[in-house]
């Protein structure tokens, strides 16, 4: 146990972790105690701590089951790299190098083995698992075995029979985007209804949380970008296309940028993300194939050039900011259009209940891009945390206050404009109502001679998307599916439109000149200029040693 204490020290004081230590030592506890568990932490909450400490401790070999190649190189690199003997087996390796791997593990060698969910129902997988001393079997991503989970593997399935055939090992399964549902599921899934269930909270103060509208995405990009340059961003696009258009873009603008997602070749993947996480590279633009293949500490800039499909993937990509504790911004630019791309690929669902919750994630996560209030809040409750904070003071909503207003009479032009259109349109046709426009379909349906038509001279069309937006996240305006989806008013919406209630907003955004961005980050008080030059030698001494430059030291020792 000395040698296990002596590296969570150093594991601590290299990426940060010590401000989630109280809760790691009561799971760490359990698990040495030979109980299950199921860890609820944030990303960047220091969840691996919580298998590989016991891992030291135990005789054993600590098997992990991992879902992304890049996330297991990188956690056994930086094992490797503080003296704990890791290895991993997956497709990469050829079965002369799994062989290799494989006599290391019976040897007793070898602490934490990291393997593919896809590799678990091989029999001679399993027959290789009963020649070796097994200790603790840990799940990381444990919300892939949820059918309800937003990126649910069907292989992780079959975890249910490794844990039959080694009944007597414990077992942790770890995620950070569980909602209650789903953990309910893994709980189930892998029979851990004896164990204890840990939770941390989901809340990650050092993030920072912006949306902004896609009116010029570029110029805000390039500026978001100057302000962090030099320094480890990602750039998530919603296609392969536009990663390898916007890293291209971004080089001949002057910037270091890579593209990143499953179509390339694995060799030019590795590299690039082999690039970026020694800082050879400071921009990764990628799809969410990156999303959980990344380890790197002192990423000061995620940025979601589309809106994701859920709120779980949205919140696990913004968590790849800031992992040592420090400032950092996670922008998500949205546009109306970017629901309709994601709509379409949710009609593909053939499955009615999978349809049906994809759909529900989505709508969801469009209600955090349209809030009128705390962002932060919206994220820590829809995983079932209670904030009792009115403002978190590192949202763009709570850091502008400003932009509240009585909304009154704006909801109930519209709420009327539905109403009148009997309920049948959706909010592209109200708007053109509203907005008196000239619309073949507006003057068919005889909408021109509505009270309502050309009322609204206030709001510009994509203003009036976004207060729709509000009345929706509000609950004050429904959205009915179906192949034409429609809007109708809620009995809160009528409440509103008879007077009985009053409104507040949150003003639509306008076209932000190129160049603007809100500035609130905090810095502690350090020596930038010497700070660059130890940058710099971290980088030699880490490639000299062949590891990331944060194994030598993260921003938080280096500041």
């Amino acid at each position: 146990m000395e040698k296990a204490v002596e590296t969570l020290e150093l594991l601590k004081s290299r990426f940060g972790y010590d401000r989630f230590w109280p809760l790691q030592e009561e799971i760490i506890g359990n698990v040495l105690e030979g109980r299950d568990s199921l860890a609820l932490m944030p990303t960047g909450g220091g969840k691996s701590l919580c298998y590989q400490l016991p891992a030291l401790a135990f005789k054993g070999v600590t098997l992990v089951v991992s879902p992304l190649i890049a996330l297991m190189k990188d956690q056994v690199d930086a094992l490797n790299a503080n003296g704990i003997p890791a290895r991993f087996i997956n497709s990469s390796l050829s079965g002369a190098e799994i062989e290799k791997v494989q006599g290391e593990v019976r040897k007793g060698t070898v602490k934490l083995l990291y393997v593919a969910p896809e590799r678990l129902p091989g029999h001679g997988f399993r027959r290789f698992l009963m020649d070796v001393n097994l200790s603790l079997i840990a799940v990381d991503e444990a919300h892939c075995i949820s059918e309800w989970g937003h990126e649910f593997r069907p292989d992780y399935r079959n975890l249910i029979d490794l844990r039959r055939d080694f009944p007597a090992v414990p077992v942790i399964a770890l995620t950070a985007t569980a909602t209650e549902r789903v953990r309910d599921d893994i709980v189930e899934q892998l029979e851990l209804g004896t164990g204890q269930v840990f939770r941390s909270s989901f809340n990650r103060p050092n993030l920072s949380y912006t949306v902004r509208p896609k009116a010029d995405s570029w110029g805000e990009l390039v500026s978001l970008l100057e302000k962090h340059r030099g320094q480890p961003s990602i750039i998530y696009c919603f296609s392969r296309q536009e990663t390898e258009d916007l890293s291209r873009r971004l080089r001949e603008s002057g910037f270091s940028a890579v593209p990143y997602h499953a179509g390339l070749e694995a060799g030019t993947r590795r590299q690039a993300q082999d690039d970026f996480i020694r800082d050879r590279v400071s921009i990764i633009v990628a799809t969410i194939a990156f999303g959980m293949g990344i380890d790197k500490p002192d990423v000061r800039l995620v940025v979601h050039y589309g809106m994701p499909k859920s709120v779980e993937g949205y919140y696990q990509e913004t968590g790849r900011a800031g992992r040592d504790g420090l400032d950092s911004e996670c922008v998500l630019f949205f546009s109306l259009a970017d629901r309709v791309r994601q709509d379409y690929f949710v009609g593909q669902i053939q499955d009615e209940a999978e349809r049906r919750n994809a759909r529900e994630k989505l709508d969801r996560m469009v209600a955090y891009a349209q809030l009128p209030t705390c962002r932060r809040r919206y994220l820590l409750e829809y995983f079932g945390e209670r904030w009792g904070e009115d403002n978190c003071g590192r949202c763009d909503l709570c850091m502008d206050p400003s932009r509240e207003f009585n909304g009154t009479e704006i909801a109930q032009k519209i709420l009327s404009a539905v109403v009148k259109t009997e309920e049948r349109f959706g909010a592209n046709h109200v708007i053109n109502v509203l907005v008196g426009s000239r619309d073949k379909k507006v003057l068919a349906f005889g909408h021109d001679e509505l009270s309502v038509y050309g009322i609204v001279k206030e709001f510009n069309r994509e203003q009036l998307k976004e207060v729709v937006g509000q009345l929706r996240a509000k609950g004050l305006l429904e959205r009915n599916e179906g192949d034409l989806p429609t809007l109708s008013v809620s009995a809160e919406g009528w409440a509103v439109l008879r007077g009985r209630e009053k409104v507040t907003l949150v003003k639509p955004a306008e076209k932000v000149k190129p160049g603007r961005v809100r500035d609130r980050e905090v810095l502690s008080e350090y020596d930038k200029a010497l700070f660059e030059e130890l940058r710099v030698l971290r980088k030699r001494l880490a490639e000299e040693r062949n590891v990331p430059p944060y194994v030598v030291f993260g921003d938080v020792s280096l500041r």
